[in-house]
């Protein structure tokens, strides 16, 4: 993950340091519908000027999602403005550090068994997967480095493999580390398939990737044709 992406996602859950921000967003978050301010203010006993100025900061943070409605069910002329209302965004915000990116790691294996139930060999069903998985980011995060080794760095980068260039490319941080440590070969091969994927993605036709063991880091390196 970059600083700036870093920085991004720990803003928006330092946005619910705020002790009155916070039980607005848990209050907002336990309703079935979404609230109006009169009814947050109201739930959390604060003013309505207070619950205005708190909801719409965690709108702008991405937390709550704003929607207008008229709450009299009256509509056409003299029916009155609609009222803004409140509801809980769907986005899901997590930080770790180091960064875990479990949820792509579910999303390529959970990809291959529907593959493999489909009847597609396991191993292949996990490569098609990887390469899926790297379609998408890629498409996300598109670098714009021209060094081959510096474009597939930044987009692992944004993942937190916290990439280095160090006679090759260094993967210095294991994204899926906890799930490495009781399914290695599966998680490592995975994983060695979807870096792979990124570079072939990316056009990256001057590198490698290999598989290497060394304590505390990620299991792929990646390195120029050349260099081996």
């Amino acid at each position: 993950m970059t600083e700036d992406a870093f920085a991004r996602r720990v803003t928006k859950l330092g946005a619910l340091a705020d002790p009155v921000r916070r039980r607005l967003y848990r209050f907002v978050a336990q309703q079935p519908d979404a609230v109006s301010r009169d009814q947050a203010a109201e739930g959390v006993e604060v003013p309505r000027h207070t619950a205005k100025f708190h909801l719409d900061r965690l709108v702008d943070e991405g937390l709550l999602v704003p929607e207008f409605r008229r709450l009299t069910g009256r509509t056409g002329p003299g029916a009155g403005r609609p009222a803004k209302l409140y509801r809980r965004s769907r986005k899901e915000l997590t930080v770790s550090v180091p960064s875990r990116r479990y949820d792509l790691a579910g999303q390529v294996l959970a990809d291959a068994v529907e593959r493999s139930l489909d009847g597609v060999p396991m191993a292949r069903a996990v490569d098609e997967a990887a390469d899926n998985a790297a379609r998408i980011i890629t498409g996300a995060y598109p670098p714009a480095a021209d060094d081959e080794l510096a474009r597939i760095g930044e987009v692992l980068a944004e993942l937190g493999y916290e990439p280095q260039l160090e006679e090759g490319l260094v993967l210095l941080n294991c994204p899926y580390d906890r799930l490495a440590q009781d399914h290695r070969e599966l998680v490592c091969g995975m994983n060695l398939a979807f870096v792979t994927a990124v570079g072939d993605r990316l056009g990256c036709s001057g590198v490698q990737t290999g598989a290497e063991k060394v304590a505390g880091r990620c299991c792929v390196r990646v390195t120029e044709l050349s260099a081996r």
